[in-house]
């Protein structure tokens, strides 16, 4: 299979980064790369779905980088993952998996997950500022985006099943394999979950998650992990404030230390980094010099500024979130300029280890391996929201009464960067709008 024909079917089967992005894959496919990566880092406290995955399927995740290699004509291929990780599947540091793959023993830190941070931890190599990875000679592809590329090949499976975890303040955690769109209030009954007044429901991990409404969310292609946590952990009772009161409290309570900087694991990559200076700038006008505050673009969002280095609970992402909205509104990106990037000498010594962090931001009693169920449970109904993805959302080709399988297309891709979805349930269509598709069965 040569590489439009793979970047075809991928397309076709709607598949996206499943580590949270959503980046449309077909796309991020590119000739010029010399080495795969496989994301199997799992970046977050908490979230066990990689590691089951490979556990149970590590054949699927090795086909699809194999076959995903060939087309690309890559011949060096890594398996990122953590060595705490790798020591439960029973795989070291070296070890050949496949033809093209061997294991990359990662460190055991915060946040490996992020791939400019993962191709320096494997290659040794800066990706340059405001860049993506392919200039550098590298793809990075999750492990779960590679199973979904095997399950296309050699079965013709669109995606339309997720592997979630589902842990936190609950009494057992699990990780479970579902239906895209399946409606989080029905997956919490299934199992038996209330959710205590006191506790919040996070969609992806502690640091980088969001707060959302169980009532009314439903499991989309990039759901990893569902976290009830109490709102009175200081990472939760963030989330929940309104960006006013953050920005607030940056403006009074920053003593410009610098620690937030000096521990950015970007910034020590050599990446133009600065968030005690953007937060030292949040309470100018930035919008007047919008040019001044590019670089907030070069932010991952990971939060070692706010979770790990600030003794004054400010969060420099959140006015880096700010920036990053005034900096869309008037169309500016960073601009590499071709200064060299210098790594600094301290970042291997800077690293943030997983116990660590876990600790510091109050989630480490709740971190127990889950229980797996990749059982064929099925949800009454799914809605498949049409934009499960970056870019511009899917467009419905169903109307209210067809018949459906699982499988078929239900929305089509919308122009330029967009992707397909597809129904994950045999069913009728109960309900259609331009934002989302459900499906009774």
């Amino acid at each position: 299979m040569n590489i439009q024909e793979l970047k075809k079917l991928m397309a076709d089967s709607g598949d996206v980064g499943a580590g949270g992005a959503g980046f449309p894959s077909s796309i991020k496919l590119s000739e010029g790369a010399d080495t795969l990566i496989i994301n199997a880092a799992e970046c977050e406290p908490l979230l066990y779905t990689d590691y089951f995955l490979m556990k149970k399927h590590m054949d699927r995740v090795l086909k699809g980088a194999e076959v995903l290699m060939e087309a690309a004509g890559i011949q060096n291929g890594f398996l990122g993952v953590k060595k705490h990780t790798a020591e439960r599947l029973g795989i070291q540091h070296d070890q050949q998996l496949s033809k093209h793959v061997k294991v990359y023993a990662l460190p055991d830190a915060y946040p490996m997950g992020d791939e400019i941070i993962l191709i320096y931890e494997v290659l040794r190599r800066v990706v340059t500022p405001g860049t993506l990875p392919i200039t550098s000679g590298v793809l990075v592809f999750n492990v779960e985006t590679l199973y979904n590329v095997e399950q296309a090949v050699d079965h013709g499976y669109p995606v339309a099943e997720k592997w979630i975890t589902i842990g936190g303040k609950v009494k057992e955690p699990y990780v479970l394999r579902v239906p895209v769109g399946t409606p989080i209030a029905q997956l919490l009954k299934r199992l038996n979950i209330e959710i205590p007044e006191d506790c919040a429901m996070i969609n992806g991990g502690p640091a980088m998650g969001t707060v959302i409404d169980p009532k009314t969310a439903v499991v989309t292609k990039t759901t990893k992990g569902l976290l009830i946590l109490p709102k009175e952990l200081p990472i939760i009772a963030g989330k929940l404030s309104s960006n006013r009161a953050v920005l607030s409290r940056a403006s009074s309570a920053c003593c410009q230390c610098t620690l937030c900087t000096e521990m950015c694991p970007r910034a020590l990559l050599g990446y133009p980094l600065e968030p005690h200076r953007a937060v030292r700038s949040a309470t100018h006008h930035v919008e007047e010099n919008p040019e001044d505050f590019v670089t907030a673009t070069l932010c991952s969002g990971c939060g070692v500024c706010e979770l790990a280095a600030c003794c004054q609970e400010i969060s420099p992402r959140r006015v880096f979130q700010e920036m990053k909205g005034i900096l869309a509104k008037n169309g500016l990106r960073y601009q590499h300029k071709g200064e060299p990037v210098k790594v600094s000498p301290e970042r291997d010594y800077r690293l943030l280890p997983n116990e660590r962090f876990k600790t510091k931001i109050g989630v480490a009693p709740f971190d127990r391996v889950p229980t797996l169920d990749d059982s064929a449970w099925l949800p009454e109904f799914v809605t498949l929201p049409m934009r499960q993805h970056v870019g511009a959302p899917a467009v419905p080709v169903v109307k209210v009464g067809d018949m459906v399988k699982k499988g078929d297309v239900v929305g089509q891709a919308g122009k330029g960067v967009s992707a397909m979805i597809h129904s994950s349930i045999d069913g009728k269509v109960v309900a259609v709008d331009d934002q989302s598709v459900t499906i009774g069965r």
